[in-house]
């Protein structure tokens, strides 16, 4: 998958990296964040993903929990977008959206349809184009 190579061999903004767990201690729910640069113009963001949730406890709002906490606290840090590969109807709610994403692509241009962004400063995404490229350096807001 795309976005596993540009996550290979990168360390996770580990701030963000969230976990959920229920009264007896159990793993219900994590997400991870990873720096990645957007577009030829080389601007910093936060790729979202793995999103899990334990698949008895899915319906229950804990991805949502996850993700919005998140977003919240990437904001606070100085963070200004953030993208993910994944279903339009799913993460929409958050204000996720295709446009954001302008003329920007991955390189194997299969899951382009399934690139999605978000700002988390209006403005952030304006007229970004090129290809969403690993970090390789440490991570700068």
């Amino acid at each position: 998958l795309s976005s596993y190579r540009l996550r290979d061999g990168v360390l996770p903004v580990s701030k963000l990296c969230l976990i959920v767990r229920d009264e007896f201690d159990i793993l219900v729910g994590v997400v991870r964040f990873w720096p990645v640069i957007v577009g030829s113009q080389g601007l910093p963001a936060l790729l979202l993903g793995p999103l899990g949730v334990h698949p008895i406890r899915q319906g229950e709002g804990i991805g949502e929990i996850l993700i919005t906490k998140a977003l919240e606290k990437a904001k606070k840090l100085g963070w200004l977008r953030a993208v993910l590969v994944g279903d339009i109807s799913y993460y929409r709610r958050f204000g996720f959206s295709r446009q954001f994403m302008g003329k920007v692509y991955l390189s194997d241009k299969i899951n382009n349809d399934r690139l999605l962004g978000i700002e988390l400063v209006k403005g952030s995404m304006v007229n970004l184009s090129g290809p969403l490229m690993k970090f390789l350096d440490e991570p700068m807001v």
